[in-house]
Protein backbone atom coordinates (compact mmCIF):
# COMPACT_ATOMS: atom_id res chain seq x y z
CA UNK A 1 0.00 0.00 0.00
CA UNK A 2 1.31 3.06 -0.90
CA UNK A 3 2.34 5.99 1.83
CA UNK A 4 0.88 9.10 1.36
CA UNK A 5 1.92 12.23 3.25
CA UNK A 6 -0.36 15.21 4.24
CA UNK A 7 -0.34 17.91 1.61
CA UNK A 8 0.73 16.08 -1.42
CA UNK A 9 -1.82 16.87 -3.86
CA UNK A 10 -3.53 13.57 -5.50
CA UNK A 11 -7.12 13.44 -6.82
CA UNK A 12 -9.59 14.20 -5.06
CA UNK A 13 -11.96 11.71 -3.21
CA UNK A 14 -15.20 11.73 -1.74
CA UNK A 15 -16.56 9.68 1.93
CA UNK A 16 -19.91 8.99 0.61
CA UNK A 17 -20.60 7.87 4.41
CA UNK A 18 -19.18 9.83 7.51
CA UNK A 19 -20.76 10.78 10.74
CA UNK A 20 -19.26 14.19 12.05
CA UNK A 21 -22.36 15.10 13.05
CA UNK A 22 -21.88 12.31 15.58
CA UNK A 23 -20.89 12.97 19.35
CA UNK A 24 -17.27 11.33 18.76
CA UNK A 25 -16.55 14.25 16.24
CA UNK A 26 -19.00 17.23 17.05
CA UNK A 27 -16.51 19.35 19.63
CA UNK A 28 -14.15 19.88 16.52
CA UNK A 29 -15.51 19.15 13.30
CA UNK A 30 -13.32 22.19 11.22
CA UNK A 31 -10.04 19.63 12.51
CA UNK A 32 -11.07 17.18 11.21
CA UNK A 33 -12.63 18.19 7.81
CA UNK A 34 -8.93 20.16 7.55
CA UNK A 35 -7.09 16.73 8.45
CA UNK A 36 -9.31 15.03 5.48
CA UNK A 37 -8.94 17.68 2.73
CA UNK A 38 -4.92 17.41 3.68
CA UNK A 39 -4.95 13.94 1.81
CA UNK A 40 -7.20 15.27 -0.86
CA UNK A 41 -11.08 14.22 0.31
CA UNK A 42 -12.49 17.32 0.03
CA UNK A 43 -15.86 16.19 -0.20
CA UNK A 44 -18.25 14.13 2.24
CA UNK A 45 -21.87 13.63 3.04
CA UNK A 46 -22.62 13.54 6.64
CA UNK A 47 -25.27 10.80 7.14
CA UNK A 48 -28.30 11.09 9.74
CA UNK A 49 -29.41 8.02 11.44
CA UNK A 50 -31.67 10.03 14.23
CA UNK A 51 -33.81 13.44 14.77
CA UNK A 52 -30.63 15.25 16.54
CA UNK A 53 -28.28 13.98 13.71
CA UNK A 54 -30.25 14.90 10.96
CA UNK A 55 -30.69 18.30 12.26
CA UNK A 56 -26.82 18.40 12.73
CA UNK A 57 -26.49 16.89 9.39
CA UNK A 58 -27.82 19.71 7.60
CA UNK A 59 -25.99 22.35 9.97
CA UNK A 60 -22.78 21.34 8.85
CA UNK A 61 -23.97 20.97 5.04
CA UNK A 62 -24.47 24.62 5.07
CA UNK A 63 -21.42 25.64 7.26
CA UNK A 64 -19.00 23.91 5.17
CA UNK A 65 -18.28 23.66 1.13
CA UNK A 66 -18.28 20.28 0.26
CA UNK A 67 -19.98 18.51 2.95
CA UNK A 68 -23.75 17.29 2.19
CA UNK A 69 -26.68 16.10 3.98
CA UNK A 70 -28.31 13.19 3.80
CA UNK A 71 -30.90 12.42 6.53
CA UNK A 72 -33.34 9.82 7.47
CA UNK A 73 -33.42 7.11 10.86
CA UNK A 74 -31.59 4.10 11.23
CA UNK A 75 -33.40 0.96 11.73
CA UNK A 76 -32.39 1.13 16.00
CA UNK A 77 -34.41 4.80 15.97
CA UNK A 78 -36.97 4.27 14.07
CA UNK A 79 -38.93 4.87 17.27
CA UNK A 80 -38.53 8.69 16.95
CA UNK A 81 -40.29 8.54 13.71
CA UNK A 82 -43.57 9.83 15.06
CA UNK A 83 -46.17 12.71 13.05
CA UNK A 84 -44.09 15.20 14.29
CA UNK A 85 -41.21 14.10 13.66
CA UNK A 86 -41.94 13.15 9.89
CA UNK A 87 -43.53 16.51 9.00
CA UNK A 88 -40.25 18.09 10.41
CA UNK A 89 -38.90 15.70 8.37
CA UNK A 90 -40.43 16.78 5.06
CA UNK A 91 -39.82 20.18 5.14
CA UNK A 92 -35.58 19.35 5.98
CA UNK A 93 -35.86 17.25 2.37
CA UNK A 94 -36.55 20.44 0.86
CA UNK A 95 -33.43 21.72 2.08
CA UNK A 96 -30.95 22.92 -1.09
CA UNK A 97 -28.29 21.04 1.17
CA UNK A 98 -30.28 17.60 1.55
CA UNK A 99 -29.12 15.22 -1.54
CA UNK A 100 -30.58 12.01 0.29
CA UNK A 101 -32.57 9.99 1.98
CA UNK A 102 -30.86 7.58 4.87
CA UNK A 103 -29.31 6.03 7.06
CA UNK A 104 -32.01 3.68 6.80
CA UNK A 105 -33.27 0.48 5.93
CA UNK A 106 -33.20 -2.92 8.31
CA UNK A 107 -31.24 -4.69 10.54
CA UNK A 108 -32.07 -8.19 12.32
CA UNK A 109 -29.16 -8.62 14.24
CA UNK A 110 -29.62 -6.74 17.67
CA UNK A 111 -32.24 -8.43 19.69
CA UNK A 112 -33.50 -5.14 21.21
CA UNK A 113 -33.91 -3.49 18.05
CA UNK A 114 -37.59 -2.66 17.08
CA UNK A 115 -39.45 -5.67 15.49
CA UNK A 116 -38.90 -6.30 11.77
CA UNK A 117 -42.70 -5.10 10.93
CA UNK A 118 -41.94 -1.91 12.65
CA UNK A 119 -38.77 -1.46 10.81
CA UNK A 120 -40.22 -2.47 7.48
CA UNK A 121 -43.05 0.21 8.07
CA UNK A 122 -40.31 2.83 8.83
CA UNK A 123 -37.91 1.72 5.51
CA UNK A 124 -41.09 2.34 3.68
CA UNK A 125 -41.78 5.24 4.62
CA UNK A 126 -38.46 6.81 3.86
CA UNK A 127 -38.54 5.16 0.50
CA UNK A 128 -41.75 6.90 -0.17
CA UNK A 129 -40.31 10.21 0.98
CA UNK A 130 -37.31 9.11 -1.33
CA UNK A 131 -39.53 8.46 -4.66
CA UNK A 132 -41.55 11.85 -3.57
CA UNK A 133 -38.53 14.20 -3.75
CA UNK A 134 -36.55 12.11 -6.49
CA UNK A 135 -33.62 11.64 -3.68
CA UNK A 136 -31.23 8.81 -3.52
CA UNK A 137 -31.39 6.34 -0.73
CA UNK A 138 -28.72 5.19 1.74
CA UNK A 139 -29.45 1.76 2.82
CA UNK A 140 -28.11 -0.04 6.18
CA UNK A 141 -28.87 -3.92 6.15
CA UNK A 142 -27.59 -6.15 8.52
CA UNK A 143 -28.45 -10.14 8.77
CA UNK A 144 -32.19 -8.79 6.29
CA UNK A 145 -30.39 -8.91 3.09
CA UNK A 146 -33.57 -11.01 1.43
CA UNK A 147 -36.19 -8.37 2.94
CA UNK A 148 -34.17 -5.41 2.12
CA UNK A 149 -33.91 -6.95 -1.64
CA UNK A 150 -37.44 -7.36 -1.62
CA UNK A 151 -38.35 -3.70 -0.06
CA UNK A 152 -36.80 -2.07 -2.56
CA UNK A 153 -37.65 -3.91 -5.15
CA UNK A 154 -41.22 -3.41 -4.53
CA UNK A 155 -40.25 0.55 -3.39
CA UNK A 156 -39.30 0.99 -7.56
CA UNK A 157 -36.07 2.16 -6.14
CA UNK A 158 -34.78 2.12 -9.82
CA UNK A 159 -36.61 5.03 -10.09
CA UNK A 160 -34.82 7.26 -7.48
CA UNK A 161 -31.84 5.07 -7.00
CA UNK A 162 -29.51 4.54 -3.74
CA UNK A 163 -26.41 2.90 -2.40
CA UNK A 164 -25.86 -0.03 -0.34
CA UNK A 165 -23.40 0.96 2.34
CA UNK A 166 -20.72 -0.89 3.53
CA UNK A 167 -21.24 -3.36 1.53
CA UNK A 168 -20.62 -6.71 3.33
CA UNK A 169 -22.65 -9.31 1.01
CA UNK A 170 -21.80 -12.10 -1.75
CA UNK A 171 -21.01 -11.05 -5.02
CA UNK A 172 -24.20 -12.94 -6.24
CA UNK A 173 -25.94 -10.71 -3.55
CA UNK A 174 -24.15 -7.76 -4.80
CA UNK A 175 -25.78 -8.51 -8.13
CA UNK A 176 -28.94 -8.22 -6.91
CA UNK A 177 -29.23 -5.14 -5.46
CA UNK A 178 -27.08 -3.67 -8.92
CA UNK A 179 -29.78 -5.01 -10.60
CA UNK A 180 -32.04 -2.95 -9.22
CA UNK A 181 -29.93 0.09 -10.17
CA UNK A 182 -27.96 0.42 -6.82
CA UNK A 183 -24.27 1.48 -6.39
CA UNK A 184 -22.39 -0.37 -3.82
CA UNK A 185 -20.37 1.37 -1.08
CA UNK A 186 -17.62 -0.27 0.43
CA UNK A 187 -15.88 0.78 4.03
CA UNK A 188 -12.24 0.28 5.60
CA UNK A 189 -13.64 -3.53 6.28
CA UNK A 190 -12.64 -4.41 2.76
CA UNK A 191 -8.89 -3.45 4.01
CA UNK A 192 -9.35 -5.96 6.64
CA UNK A 193 -6.73 -9.46 5.84
CA UNK A 194 -9.58 -11.38 7.00
CA UNK A 195 -12.24 -9.88 4.52
CA UNK A 196 -11.29 -12.15 1.67
CA UNK A 197 -14.93 -12.71 0.96
CA UNK A 198 -15.76 -8.82 0.43
CA UNK A 199 -12.77 -8.14 -1.41
CA UNK A 200 -13.97 -10.99 -4.15
CA UNK A 201 -17.62 -8.82 -4.14
CA UNK A 202 -16.03 -5.52 -4.53
CA UNK A 203 -13.65 -7.11 -7.38
CA UNK A 204 -17.19 -7.96 -8.62
CA UNK A 205 -19.07 -4.65 -8.71
CA UNK A 206 -18.83 -2.69 -12.31
CA UNK A 207 -16.50 0.68 -12.10
CA UNK A 208 -18.98 2.73 -12.79
CA UNK A 209 -21.27 1.27 -9.54
CA UNK A 210 -18.89 1.72 -6.93
CA UNK A 211 -18.53 3.89 -3.89
CA UNK A 212 -16.32 4.42 -1.07
CA UNK A 213 -16.57 5.19 2.47
CA UNK A 214 -15.47 5.86 5.97
CA UNK A 215 -18.54 5.16 8.39
CA UNK A 216 -16.27 7.34 10.83
CA UNK A 217 -15.97 6.70 13.69
CA UNK A 218 -16.49 3.43 12.99
CA UNK A 219 -14.63 0.32 10.93
CA UNK A 220 -11.41 2.52 10.67
CA UNK A 221 -9.46 0.64 7.79
CA UNK A 222 -6.26 -1.01 7.94
CA UNK A 223 -3.26 0.15 8.74
CA UNK A 224 -5.74 1.80 11.20
CA UNK A 225 -7.63 -0.61 12.60
CA UNK A 226 -8.58 -0.40 16.08
CA UNK A 227 -8.53 3.45 16.38
CA UNK A 228 -11.27 5.69 15.91
CA UNK A 229 -12.19 6.38 11.85
CA UNK A 230 -12.10 10.07 10.43
CA UNK A 231 -12.99 11.13 6.99
CA UNK A 232 -9.13 11.36 6.46
CA UNK A 233 -8.64 7.82 6.69
CA UNK A 234 -11.10 7.59 3.42
CA UNK A 235 -7.74 7.72 1.64
CA UNK A 236 -6.84 4.37 2.65
CA UNK A 237 -9.67 2.68 1.77
CA UNK A 238 -8.97 4.07 -2.41
CA UNK A 239 -5.64 3.11 -2.15
CA UNK A 240 -6.20 -0.51 -1.04
CA UNK A 241 -8.70 -0.73 -3.85
CA UNK A 242 -6.65 0.98 -6.34
CA UNK A 243 -4.00 -2.13 -5.42
CA UNK A 244 -6.94 -4.83 -5.49
CA UNK A 245 -8.42 -3.74 -9.04
CA UNK A 246 -4.80 -3.60 -10.88
CA UNK A 247 -5.28 0.49 -10.74
CA UNK A 248 -4.09 3.71 -9.64
CA UNK A 249 -4.88 5.49 -6.52
CA UNK A 250 -6.09 8.66 -9.04
CA UNK A 251 -7.75 6.55 -11.17
CA UNK A 252 -9.99 4.64 -8.55
CA UNK A 253 -10.35 8.42 -6.77
CA UNK A 254 -11.66 9.82 -9.75
CA UNK A 255 -13.95 6.94 -10.75
CA UNK A 256 -15.76 6.98 -7.18
CA UNK A 257 -16.09 10.49 -7.07
CA UNK A 258 -17.82 11.43 -10.15
CA UNK A 259 -19.91 7.84 -9.41
CA UNK A 260 -21.12 10.09 -5.83
CA UNK A 261 -21.67 13.10 -7.72
CA UNK A 262 -23.61 11.51 -10.22
CA UNK A 263 -25.70 9.21 -7.65
CA UNK A 264 -26.24 12.44 -5.76
CA UNK A 265 -27.66 14.58 -8.57
CA UNK A 266 -23.78 16.83 -8.31
CA UNK A 267 -21.95 18.20 -10.95
CA UNK A 268 -19.69 15.86 -12.63
CA UNK A 269 -15.76 16.36 -11.78
CA UNK A 270 -13.41 17.84 -14.44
Amino acid sequence: MAIYKSGQRRADGYDTHTHLNDDTFWHDVPAYFGRATEFSIVEMNIIGYDTQSNERAIQLAHDFEGMHAVIGWQPEDILEMNDEALATFRKQLQDDAVIGVGETGLDYYWDDNPSADEQKKAFIQQLTLAREFNLPVTVHTRNATADTYQTLKDAHVEEFGGVMHSFTGTPEEAKQFLDLGMYISFSGIATFKNAKDVQETLKSVPLDRLLVETDAPYLAPTPMRGKPNEPMYVHYIIDYIAELLGKSYDEVAKITTNNARRLWHLDQVK
